[in-house]
Parts: C-alpha cells; structure tokens; sequence
C-alpha cells in the first residue's frame, strides 16, 4: 500500500458520517495506534490511558504542576500517623447511566482492582510489594471512604492519581455484564463511550449531565466541562498519513507531529503550535539476569560506547535535551548528579569489554516501529556499539509484543519508552523491584529498594534530593539501562480548534476544546 492511499484511507476514516453539520459537532483526535482496552490500569499503554481518562474519574488526580488534587472527592484528610486517608465524596456526582456516585461504588471498584486474577497495573504498588500496603477501604456513610494503610506513605495520593493506573477511576457496577466480565466504561468522565471500531477510530459522546468543578481546567483535575457534542480518536500509525489528514482537515489535533515537520507547520496560519517539555523517558534495556549482560561492566561498555548527545540531537531534530538520569529535566529535582553526561568513551568501553572477557557474542535489540523514535535509536545504538566492539542485532516488534516482552522480562536489551512519572520515587520505583515477583522491572537491586522506600516515606526537600542523588549514584554504576532523553512534545491543531492546550504528561484532553461556529 502506498503512502498516498494510507493517507487518503486515514482522511477518510477520520471523518465522520453525516455531512458538514456532523464534522462542526465532531472534534478529531489521532492516535497512533490502537486502544488496549476500555478497562481503566488493566490492560493498558499510555493511548489506553488517554482514552478511558475522559471517561471515568477517580477520587484524586494530577494537577497541571504534577500536584495532586481532589476529583470525585471534595476534600481528604490525613490522619496525624499517616495512616488513615479520609475521602469525602463530592455532592450531585452521577455515573453516566444516571446512578448517584456513592461509598458503595468506591469499594466496588477497588475491590475489583486489587483482585489479583485481575491483574491491576498497580496492584503491586498496595498489596505490600512495592510502594505500600492497605489494609483496608471501609465506607464510613453513603458520601465517605476510609483507606486504612499499613504504614505511612507520602505518595499514596499521587498513586491514586496515576495516569498507568487508569487513575484509579471509579466506575459503576453496570460496566460488567453478568458474568462479571468487563463490558464498557460506566464512569463519571465528560465523555462517554459511543462506539469503538477497532483499528479506525474510537468514538465518545459527551456526558450532559456532567458536573464540572469550578474554575479552570487543571491537568486531570479542575474544570473538565466537555465542550464539544462527539469526540473521535482516529486511529493513524503512519506520520506521514497523519500529516495528511491533518493538513487536509481530516483531523483536528495532532497530540505529537514529527519534529522534521515543525517549520513547516509553523509557515502555515491555518494551524497553531504548542510546544511542552513532558517527562517521559526514552531508554535502552537490558536484562540484567541475562547470562553475557548480567556482568555490570558489560553494561557500562555499552553506555561509554554511546554519544547520546549526538544520538538525541539526530533522533529530536535538537528539540529535547540529552540526559542520562530516570528523574526526566522538568523534575525539581533534576540537579547536579542527574544532569551530569560522560563523554563518549570508545577506548575505555574496549577496555572494560575485555575485562568483561566479551568475545563478540551477538546480543539481540528489541525494537519497534510504532514509534519511529525508538527504532532510531535502536540503530544509532548498534553502529556505535559496533565501534567499539560490540555485535548487536536489531529485532523489530510490534508494539504489543514488544509490551508483551518487557512485561514477561523476556529479552536481552530493549528500546522502549516510559510514560511519565511526575515524582522521582515513582520514576526508581517503575524500574526498580524483585524480578522473581515482577518480571518487568529493569533494576534489582535490594539496597537501591530500601533507598527508593525512604524516598517514599520522607517529606523534606533535601532529604529527598540527598536519596534520590544517591539513587542516582548507584544506578548509574550498575547501569540496568542507558537513559537518553525525556521528550518535547509539539502538537498540531487547525485553527478552528479553541482550547486545546498540551502539558507535561503528554496525554490529549479533549474537554475544555471547542471548535469554531461555522468551521
């Protein structure tokens, strides 16, 4: 298929049915790939994610700065000891199909959650595994939830708020069919579900009954009022066909052009750009109990090998700025031992290769084409490797086998990309972890744990930079991974679109966006 008929295909899929009066009440979103699932921290990626957060909500969300704020709770106490979080639900909330939000649904939801045939992304983070325990949710009234933990946690609120943990979005009971199987969303969002047609599109109406915070949008919290009748996710993997669409008004919004095409757009006054720092993290993997890269100083040739300033200029068109640290640029805590970058080493990674007693050995690169990005940086990394040495061969996924992969911990090394993280603990904490009991973690390593778990529990500034330097200290000794770069992501709007603003997770967010009367 060429790249013309992809274009035109992606045109035509992205409009809707009906005529001119359809298109004014349609606001066109792509993405680049499909959905996972409606199921809120379940089966997910970051596109999933996007997606299920216009519909259902939860009791907390993540603010513009990265804060935490209430959503369906009107405010949240916090016991003297740490331990006890009082929600107290907001009045006049109703699920989509009409049904008032109650205690009773909380704990429906959470229960569903932490059931682990269920296979809740972060029900590790609350079982006592990973970042906490809780102990237990009980429903003080009909309006009041009690999250009872086994010890203080400074970052339980922001776990809530997760946008990998689908938000922890309550959602009601009607969502499953009578087997208990998930069915669809029954949530409490600006939108609700319409229609998914798989590989094309997926199409949400907007919720009139929604009741909006007051004031202004604020990340996934604030005023989330939906302004327009339908929204539609149109499904668009190639760039180039996105473009198109774009250009001729099959689509609204691009959420992230390609930088190669930014002056272009910027030429062109039927479109407006928007430029944000996000705080994802664009990395290469390796499988530290693999029998050749389980030797640290193998590990580090690998890294001495590399330019990665030369690697990210190429890769971002010299938008975003190269870093070897898990804490992205934005974080308040990216100081001095994050921001420091080594120059290539060719020599001292020929040196440590020998130590290492590495004799050629072929070691196979997982990558993927869903996002251009990460194949890039696949092959940059393997003619630089193969300066000093180093045989790797690249292998091309797609992306859900590629997820399935890292989720199994089945790989030598990877190309692969993390959504953000707007604390440093959660950002040690999504790699690091017991492989025996979580397969996907990148970093085991017991003292780095205990360090990641003090983070969690102290609230001073300094005491928490001083971990996290630490932190940064140890894993870049042991280098389970090379860091590249945290993204800058541009997106595309045509000038009939009002509102749409990008912001530091990277996820669109369709309410508060309008389209001009008549366009």
């Amino acid at each position: 298929m060429t790249r013309k008929l992809i274009a035109a295909l992606a045109v035509a899929l992205s409009l809707p049915a009906g005529a001119a009066v359809a298109q004014q009440d349609t606001l066109r979103l792509r993405l680049n790939a499909d959905i996972r699932s409606t199921d809120p921290g379940l089966n997910r990626d970051a596109n999933t994610d996007a997606v299920v957060l216009h519909m259902v909500e939860g009791l907390v969300a993540y603010r513009e700065d990265a804060s935490v704020a209430p959503m369906l709770a009107k405010s949240v106490e916090v016991s003297p000891d740490g331990r006890t979080y009082t929600f107290a639900l907001r009045d006049g909330v109703s699920f989509h199909n009409g049904a008032p939000l109650t205690a009773d649904d909380v704990l429906f939801a959470w229960k569903r959650y932490t059931t682990p045939a269920n296979n809740w992304r972060c029900l590790p983070e609350v079982d006592g595994r990973g970042l906490t325990k809780v102990v237990d949710v009980a429903a003080k009234d009909a309006k009041t939830v009690v999250f009872t933990l086994e010890k203080p946690s400074a970052l339980f609120l922001t776990l809530l708020a997760r946008t990998d943990c689908g938000g922890t979005g309550i959602y009601h009971r009607a969502s499953l069919d009578a087997d208990g199987k998930w069915k669809e969303p029954v949530g409490t969002g600006p939108f609700k579900l319409a229609e998914w047609k798989r590989a094309q599109y997926i199409d949400l109406v907007r919720n009139d009954a929604y009741t909006a915070l007051p004031g202004e949008r604020d990340g996934h919290a604030g005023n989330k009022a939906p302004l327009v009748p339908k929204l539609r996710f149109v499904i668009i993997p190639d760039a180039s066909a996105a473009k198109a669409a774009l250009l001729s008004g099959g689509i609204d919004i691009n959420p992230d052009i390609v930088n190669a095409d930014i002056a272009e757009y910027k030429a062109r006054k039927d479109l407006t750009l928007q430029t944000k720092q996000a705080m994802d993290i664009q990395a290469v993997l390796f499988q530290t109990r693999d029998p050749l890269l389980k030797d640290a100083r193998l590990r580090r040739a690998i890294a001495m090998s590399l330019d990665v300033p030369q690697i990210v200029e190429t890769i971002t068109e010299g938008e975003s700025k190269p870093s070897l640290s898990i804490i992205p640029v934005p974080s308040g805590f990216y100081g001095q031992a994050q921001a420091q970058m080594p120059k290539r080493d060719v020599a001292g990674a020929k040196k440590l290769l020998a130590e290492a007693g590495y004799k050629g050995e072929t070691i196979k690169l997982l990558a993927t084409k869903r996002y251009p990005s990460l194949f890039d940086f696949a092959v940059l990394t393997q003619a630089m490797a193969q300066e000093a040495g180093l045989r790797i061969e690249i292998e091309v996924l797609d992306w859900a086998t590629l997820l399935d992969r890292y989720t199994k911990g089945d790989y030598q090394a990877m190309a692969f990309t993390y959504s953000s993280r707007l604390d440093p603990s959660l950002s040690f904490e999504m790699i690091s972890g017991d492989k025996d009991k979580q397969p996907r973690k990148v970093w085991d390593n017991a003292e780095a744990r205990e360090l990641m778990t003090r983070s969690m529990e102290v609230t001073d500034k300094a005491q928490r930079q001083a971990i996290f330097d630490e932190l940064e200290a140890r894993f870049r000794a042991d280098m389970p991974m090379i860091v590249l770069y945290s993204s800058v992501e541009t997106s595309a709007a045509r000038s009939n679109v009002q509102g749409y603003a990008g912001w530091a997770l990277g996820q669109p967010r369709a309410w508060g966006v309008s389209l001009k009367p008549g366009s």
